[in-house]
């Protein structure tokens, strides 16, 4: 079997159907869709900027249709109890990640501080860490979020919200089980996926019970036309379960074909799980902030059936020079490439929208947060591209440039814009206005600068470790050296976005406490999860 023909013809056939669907919509890319854009706005939404306030969707009360604002409350309702539990989850895991990232980040720089016991060495911390964020702050953040939107984005109530608690509670159960047990030294090995089989089964369920009241609510839809970001929402809640439980298979997987399979899912969890949910979130929160639809709906769709086209075997570029196939590593670099169409589409799609919006940033914390989550998403997207060729990836590979990279992602895109989501939702969802707005500003700026710092010196360090790597002549122990300020420089933006972190969940606590919902006996808390 001749490699060179298997990748030409996987690369005529994606880019035949890339073209096919291009071909097949009946407008230019271009040009708006009105009917299509105009969904996730009521009568005289368009034109008004929509604030955090939690009464803000009473704004346009004058010009909508009575009936379709007491279908968006009941809507909100519907979802409140789910969304709040879900998202204030995530908050709780946010800080115990910033933490455990914290004391990882210091120890490579300080080996010798707080090495007494097994848990608090450098190898569990940093798994920790991962897995922290991994299982727990961005996917119960995103999950929130879309759980949150989906009601509005079908214009109905969140059918089987119950499920949707029951299977947070056995998330959360999983992950506090599976950090126990990296804790404990018991890890199946593999990066992303070092929680025990055992452990993982309750993130499968508990993922299925999150995700099925978009199933039960999508039947109930009353929209004639399924906005894009229940495109991205549908697509990532059917894609994580399948990449999980295949990647989780005990006694399936071994050697090479262990390592292909770790990255394979290492890199489509992010792409095809992550990433959607984050895309759903900007497309639906960009256009409700500043009260204008999005410029080219046939462009956003592009964006995600290119995503669907070209992901899936990007991960095979970080096995480069390891004993795998070479047409396997050359198709990986030829998807990764390809990736450029979709972060283009949704890059050039979110600043035609943004043309002439831009006033709106002093305003709004949501979209100061989303709109700095969609440049990391293209900044992230094109450096990965060019990361995969084998040239570039010679001198940054197995060095802490690729950390840098992966924060880019995951931080500056995935968090960004779950903090922005959140700044919109949880008003309504708890009923009042975020109590402190001064912290606000302290939280974007605190994370905003420690993610620069953090981003700049690590990429600097990264790059003149791999430099030195290359150089025969050199030994080991200098590209250790050459590190240490780089890893200082971290640790003091891990430091502000940690101070950020533990700035944002304290305003949440606040809020919550003022709220009254832990205390709640009413029926409206009982009808969210009928």
């Amino acid at each position: 079997m001749n490699p060179t023909g298997i990748l030409l013809a996987t690369f005529i056939l994606s880019i035949t159907g890339l073209f096919a669907f291009i071909w097949s919509l009946r407008k230019g890319l271009f040009d708006p869709d009105p009917a299509a854009a105009r969904v996730i706005f009521m009568a005289g939404e368009i034109g008004q900027r929509d604030s955090e306030a939690a009464n803000a969707s009473s704004a346009p009360a004058q010009a909508a249709d009575p009936a379709e604002l007491d279908a968006r409350e009941r809507a909100d309702r519907s979802s409140a109890l789910p969304a709040f539990v879900l998202i204030g989850s995530a908050v709780l895991w946010l800080v115990v990640a910033s933490l455990a990232g914290l004391l990882s980040s210091y120890k490579l720089h300080s080996p010798d501080f707080l090495t007494d016991h097994a848990w608090l060495t450098f190898g569990r911390l940093r798994t920790m860490h991962l897995n922290a964020v991994a299982y727990g702050w961005a996917p119960l953040g995103l999950l929130g979020l879309a759980t949150w939107m989906l009601p509005r984005l079908l214009r109905t109530t969140l059918v089987g919200g119950r499920l949707a608690v029951l299977g947070a509670g056995l998330w959360n159960a999983g992950l506090i089980a599976g950090l126990g047990a990296l804790a404990n030294g018991t890890s199946a090995g593999m990066e992303w996926l070092e929680i025990p089989w055992q452990i993982g089964i309750l993130f499968a369920v508990g993922g299925m019970l999150i995700g099925m009241p978009m199933v039960y609510t999508l039947q109930q839809r009353r929209v004639h036309h399924l906005y894009v970001s229940v495109w991205y929402i549908g697509a990532a809640l059917f894609w994580f379960p399948v990449l999980y439980i295949v990647a989780k298979i005990p006694g399936v997987h071994f050697g090479v074909e262990q390592a292909t399979m770790n990255w394979w899912f290492g890199h489509n969890v992010l792409g095809l799980f992550y990433t959607p949910l984050s895309i759903a979130s900007v497309y639906y929160f960009l256009p409700k902030v500043i009260g204008r639809p999005v410029q080219s709906y046939n462009l956003s769709l592009l964006g995600f059936w290119t995503l669907a086209f070209f992901y899936g075997q990007v991960g095979a570029h970080h096995l480069i020079g390891g004993p795998i196939p070479e047409w396997l590593i050359t198709l990986s670099i030829v998807q990764s490439v390809m990736m450029i169409i979709p972060v283009v589409a949704f890059s050039l799609n979110q600043h035609l929208t943004m043309k002439g919006q831009f006033g709106a940033l002093r305003s709004s914390p949501t979209l100061r947060f989303i709109l700095v989550g969609a440049v990391m998403y293209t900044l992230a997207s094109l450096q990965g591209s060019l990361e995969a060729l084998r040239s570039l990836n010679a001198v940054t590979h197995f060095t802490h440039f690729t950390v840098a990279h992966a924060h880019l992602g995951m931080y500056g895109f995935v968090t960004m814009v779950i903090f922005g989501g959140v700044y919109f939702a949880l008003p309504r969802v708890l009923g009042i206005d975020w109590p402190r707005p001064a912290l606000i500003s302290w939280h974007f700026w605190l994370v905003c600068g420690g993610f620069a710092i953090y981003l700049v010196t690590l990429s600097i360090g990264g790059i003149l470790q791999g430099l030195i790597l290359l150089d025969p002549a050199r030994p080991f122990i200098d590209s250790v050296v050459v590190t240490m300020p780089w890893l200082q420089g971290r640790s003091i933006g891990g430091a502000l976005m940690t101070l950020g972190h533990l700035t944002f969940a304290w305003h949440v606590v606040l809020m919550v406490a003022r709220s009254g919902i832990l205390s709640r006996t009413d029926n409206a808390s009982l009808q969210a999860v009928a």
